[in-house]
């Protein structure tokens, strides 16, 4: 959950909690306030009853116009109270009303319910009047259930609505200031999605909070140490493939020179052998030219090896004589299973090293893999290199390899495979990318994007 609802989700929970404990409680004190009034007007009516009879005993009052309430309906401002005065003998001799009835309701029904549930509106509280030690009758004060609801439903309604701004204002209040805090976090995600793509020259800046600040700088110093670390890694295996290379040409080298020769001289003594033996020994010719025929095989052989170890044409004559002789050795020793095409965009013969045998040794893993494990029947291998129009140097290269063989998915995209991992470490060791995709409806794409503007300036 994001963090600003999860805060804002909590306060208002915690407002909600608040509002219904206030309401509660400023219904309690309601209904404590009715009771109490309650109270002390039956108290102020006893008194004025008492006084009553006290003047018509003195002969100063009228005893028919005794209980009097006129004086109590004067200077009493309580709304709701119905006020009764009953005789000791029971019978009941006035009753008087204070305030106007509350004509309809205007409270929901279930506040209504859970007040008469939780308070007790409309208590009536009986006051004995007594005289001369002696009890003359009874005061009744009666509230109005109705307007004791209608006074607690206001009171609510007043709280509600001043809690409801409140909260809202805090809400308001809290989201912007939470976000302002926070927008530290997004700018702090976004770079780690950067870094997580590879760029790692990326740097948070400097943040007002002490925490952000802190977090910041040590994820520019985890970019840092990552960067410094890709830089020796991407060295120490550029280091480690021209090492492999400089071996692999100097194998090449004395295998042809010394074991090249070798055999070339095997086979010109087989063949003037078979020549003397025809006159003087024709048994031996047969076995003369055994000897020829395995001489031959071995030479082919070893010129296969050569091929794999260092290609003589990347020396000689290119970048593009190689691949055109790797691709029509592919067509021409299949058997027609799969057509080979190649095209070319660009000047692949100027590329520094080591990106031509970096290229040659993908593509003849790639058409190797599409040879074992495609069943295709066509596969296109295609060569950009581009160049910029201000500099009129090459920029970057685009190696493109596809197949319409029976790949429909990438379980092996993450493989750890000696060809693909192979070609992975090439590529990184030279800055560049090397993506996998599935064509349509089926087949591989592998491609490779090379800098050369960076390898030209090691190169330099």
């Amino acid at each position: 959950m994001n963090l600003k609802l999860h805060l804002l989700s909590r306060i208002v929970l915690i407002a909600v909690i608040c509002l219904i404990a206030t309401a509660v409680y400023v219904l309690y004190q309601a209904d404590r306030q009715a009771i109490l009034e309650t109270r002390l007007t039956a108290d102020s009516i006893d008194k004025q009853l008492e006084l009553q009879l006290l003047r018509i005993n003195a002969d100063f009052g009228q005893s028919e116009r005794f209980p009097d309430f006129d004086l109590w309906k004067e200077t009493h401002v309580v709304s709701g109270l119905c006020v009764s005065y009953q005789a000791a003998n029971g019978s009941l001799k006035r009753s008087i009303c204070n305030g106007a009835k509350i004509a309809s309701n205007s409270w929901p029904n279930w506040f209504e319910y859970v007040y008469r549930r939780a308070s007790n509106p409309g208590f009536e509280v009986v006051q004995p009047v007594t005289f001369d030690g002696r009890i003359q009758g009874s005061v009744i004060v009666e509230p109005s259930a109705e307007v004791q609801i209608a006074n607690a439903w206001h009171d609510v309604r007043v709280l509600m609505g001043l809690s409801a701004g409140t909260t809202s204002a805090l809400c308001l209040l809290v989201y912007f200031t939470v976000s302002r805090a926070l927008r530290p976090a997004q700018m702090i995600v976004a770079g780690l999605e950067k870094m997580g793509k590879g760029d790692l020259s990326f740097r948070l800046p400097a943040f007002e909070l002490d925490e952000w600040q802190r977090t910041g700088k040590a994820i520019n110093q985890l970019a840092v140490s990552q960067q410094q670390l890709l830089s020796e890694r991407q060295q120490l295996a550029l280091k480690l493939m021209t090492i492999q290379e400089e071996e692999r040409h100097y194998l090449a080298r004395e295998l042809h020179d010394e074991f090249g020769q070798c055999l070339a001289a095997i086979n010109a003594v087989s063949v003037s052998i078979a020549q003397t033996a025809e006159n003087d020994c024709p048994g031996l010719v047969p076995e003369a030219n055994n000897i020829s025929r395995i001489t031959q095989h071995m030479m082919e052989l070893l010129r296969g090896l050569l091929l794999r170890l260092r290609p003589t044409e990347i020396d000689e004559l290119g970048l593009t004589a190689s691949l055109k002789s790797l691709v029509a050795g592919w067509n021409a020793g299949n058997g027609g299973k799969i057509y080979y095409s190649l095209a070319i965009h660009g000047d692949a013969d100027q590329l520094p090293e080591p990106i031509p045998i970096t290229v040659f040794r993908i593509v003849q893993e790639c058409l190797t893999n599409i040879a074992k494990h495609s069943a295709a029947t066509h596969a296109n291998v295609t060569l950009t290199i581009s160049h910029s129009l201000a500099a009129g140097s090459a920029d970057n290269l685009v190696l493109l390899v596809e197949d319409d063989g029976i790949a429909c998915g990438l379980p092996f995209q993450d493989s750890s495979g000696i060809g693909l991992l192979g070609m992975r470490e090439r590529v990184s060791a030279l800055g560049g990318k090397l993506t996998l995709t599935t064509g349509n409806p089926s087949g591989l794409i592998v491609q490779v994007w090379l800098p050369l503007n960076s390898i030209q300036g090691t190169q330099t």
